[in-house]
């Protein structure tokens, strides 16, 4: 089956939202900027689709918060589960990997927003790293 073809589906905790993307996904990058430290406990790991492959097939809970002028976060207001970061100005909506239905067959391409890395853990793989954001640089970095 082609990239092109490939459905993924996956959704939060309780099942009340749902969503499927058609098409490929990029490999996860681990974002540990302040935000996704207080959304995940430590960072987030996030795929990404762009916006017109992504459908909600079943929306019994989304909602979405604001939380920059850059973009918003969806979430599973029922049981809480964290599904999206999706930017305002860019076609593209990163995913919450740990939301996808398994086996994705998405491996870890790199680290962004090491700069505001929490202390109490360290990164020992050999991945990219980038202090902030990696602006594109990683493969299928969707702008």
């Amino acid at each position: 089956m082609s990239d092109a073809a490939k459905i993924t589906t996956g959704g939060c905790l309780c099942g009340a939202v749902r969503y499927e993307v058609r098409g490929p996904l990029r490999n996860v990058v681990n974002c540990h900027c302040s935000m996704c430290q207080k959304l995940h406990g430590v960072y987030g790991a996030h795929s990404k689709a762009r916006k017109t492959n992504i459908t909600i097939t079943t929306d019994e809970g989304l909602a979405w918060y604001k939380t920059s002028d850059v973009a918003h976060r969806g979430f599973c207001r029922k049981c809480g589960s964290s599904l999206f970061w999706e930017p305002f100005e860019l076609d593209a909506t990163g995913i919450i990997a740990g939301s996808l239905d398994g086996p994705t067959g998405l491996t870890t391409m790199g680290h962004i927003y090491v700069g505001e890395k929490a202390d109490f853990y360290a990164i020992e793989d050999a991945l990219p790293q980038f202090d902030a954001s990696s602006d594109g640089e990683l493969v299928n970095d969707y702008k």
